[in-house]
This record gives C-alpha cells, sequence and structure tokens, in this order.
C-alpha cells in the first residue's frame, strides 16, 4: 500500500473530507512515517497531533453509522 505523507502542516479540512477508511489509510502511513528512523521529533509531534484528529474523525464516524444502523433496525421491527 501506498500512502502519501504531506511534509507540510495538514490543513483541518484536509482530513474533515476523509472517509472513515480513508482516515485509517491515512493513519496507516502515520504509523509507517513515525517508525522511519529519519523522522525527526518535530515532524513526529505533527504527525501524531494529525493522527489524534484522525482518530477522532474516524470515530465520529462510526459512532454515526451506528446510530443509523440502530434506527433502521427500529424502524424494521
Amino acid at each position: 500500500m501506498e500512502a502519501r505523507i504531506k511534509q507540510n502542516n495538514t490543513d483541518a479540512s484536509d482530513t474533515d473530507e476523509l472517509t472513515i477508511e480513508e482516515s485509517f489509510e491515512r493513519l496507516d502511513a502515520i504509523l509507517e512515517k513515525m517508525e522511519d528512523e529519519e523522522t525527526g521529533l518535530e515532524e513526529s509531534f505533527r504527525l501524531y497531533e494529525e493522527g489524534l484528529k484522525l482518530i477522532r474523525r474516524a470515530e465520529a464516524g462510526i459512532d454515526r453509522v451506528e446510530k443509523k444502523i440502530r434506527i433502521l433496525n427500529e424502524e424494521e421491527a
């Protein structure tokens, strides 16, 4: 899997437009980059912050999907 890593700060709107799947793919890419010995401390911290935002975004998306499923299941019952 080839993932693109941005070298500059990520705009908040970049993560807002990602799907849940894309968020997880980006998280995988962030982990790979953070594990790279060539990644400096400042870059690692920036990636860590981006990862936290992505996790929160993915959790919110999963919560929305779970609520929709519950509603659909209640309507069918």
